[in-house]
Parts: structure tokens; sequence; C-alpha cells
């Protein structure tokens, strides 16, 4: 078994999330009491978000960095960066250690083609649906994203932030989640991608008119078959 090692605390629910969903794919495929073999650095996630607030990407990208540096010297063979919005400096942290970086788009949008989809929804916080690092990069591997409208994406920034991140899940945020959805399906979406790792806490596939690709779900499962490879 590989070493995972997980850049986490953006924001510290979601990484709860990835911690279970990867030990207990391990479990599932390796039975007994086995479970993964994680190494794992969390960052105070508020000084994170203060950077994304001043637009600082390079020091973003210079702390996360650090971060890889430190796991890759704790016996990481592969990085997962647990967030979708932070993979923006993504270049920064490949550069820093020699160990691959588990690319969140790369295996959703492998997930959406294997799928046999090529046109999905992007819901994230506004620097994933509108900052064109996460949608180029999709429509570079084949999946064209649709976006909400400006006003949409406002809403849905801020409920991340202010809601989701601080373990907070509302009915009026689903309906307005749920709503945006439906325009988006009324537009061509053939799916939905959870471009945001807190948005599979509020609303669960079956509760989606359309496909879901829970981007967190789908990337601790590829960061299982790494481990396991």
């Amino acid at each position: 078994m590989k070493t995972l090692g997980i850049i986490g605390g953006m924001s510290p629910e979601s990484t709860v999330s990835y911690y279970q969903i990867i030990n207990r794919e391990t479990n599932r495929r390796l039975g007994a009491n086995s479970s993964a073999d994680i190494v794992m650095h969390s960052v105070n996630f508020e000084t994170v978000a203060a950077m994304q607030r001043a637009g600082d990407w390079q020091g973003a990208g210079m702390m996360l960095a650090q971060s890889a540096r430190k796991l890759e010297s704790m016996g990481a063979q592969a990085l997962v960066l647990a967030a979708n919005t932070m993979h923006k400096v993504a270049p920064a942290i490949e550069a820093a250690v020699g160990i691959p970086l588990i690319h969140v788009v790369d295996v959703t949008a492998a997930a959406v083609k294997a799928a046999g989809l090529h046109k999905v929804a992007l819901l994230g916080t506004r620097f994933t649906m509108s900052d064109g690092f996460y949608t180029d990069r999709m429509l570079g591997l084949g999946v064209e994203t649709v976006v909400p409208s400006e006003s949409e994406q406002h809403e849905i920034h801020r409920v991340i932030f202010e809601e989701l991140c601080r373990n907070r899940f509302t009915e009026a945020a689903k309906r307005d989640y749920l709503r945006v959805i439906a325009r988006l399906q009324n537009e061509g979406a053939q799916g939905v991608i959870f471009g945001c790792t807190e948005i599979g806490l509020l609303l669960k596939p079956a509760e989606c008119p359309l496909p879901v690709f829970d981007s967190a779900e789908i990337h601790a499962l590829a960061a299982v078959d790494f481990a396991l490879s």
C-alpha cells in the first residue's frame, strides 16, 4: 500500500469526508481491519480564505507548496489536495515536490466521460466557476461545463463560506442550489459536478434532477486507486 499525503483543512468539514471515504473504501477492498496509510497536514482555513479574498494566489501557492513538501518529507508517495478551489495553485504545489498530485479535475472529468456525458453543470466557489482554471482544464479533457449566472454564483459562493464550511446546512440553501441545477438542466446540462468539497454535505444525489458527480468522493476514491495500485 502506498502512503497518501492529504493537504486538508479547506474546510475541515470536507477533509473529514476525505478521511472517511478513503479509509472505508480501503477497508471495503482489503477487508478485516484494513485502513489507509495516510499522513495529513491541515492548514488554517481562515488564512487561506483571507488570501483568496485578497487575490493573493501566489502567497496561497507558496503556503500549500510548503505543506506539500512537509508531507513528502513524512513519506507521502502522492498528494491529495482536499479542496477544489485551491487547485488553482496546483502548479505551485507540483513544482515543489517530486511526487504526483492527484488532480481533482482530471479524475472528475474521467468520471463524467465514463458515464457517457460531455456537458455538465458546475457548482462551486466563485473562483472555481469563473476563474477558468477549472472549466478550461475540463474542456481540455473533453467535458464542457455550464455555470450559474453571476447572481447565482454570488449566492452559491456565500452559502459555501458562510454556511457549509461552518457546518450549517439549511433547507433554504438546498432549495436554492436545486433551483439552479434545474435551470442549468434546461440549458442542456446532462449532469452536475459538485465542484466544491462541501456541496455533497448539503445535497444528496437522490435529491438532484441530474446525475451527480461529487468531486470530493470521486477524488477520494481515485486516491484509493493510487494507494492500492
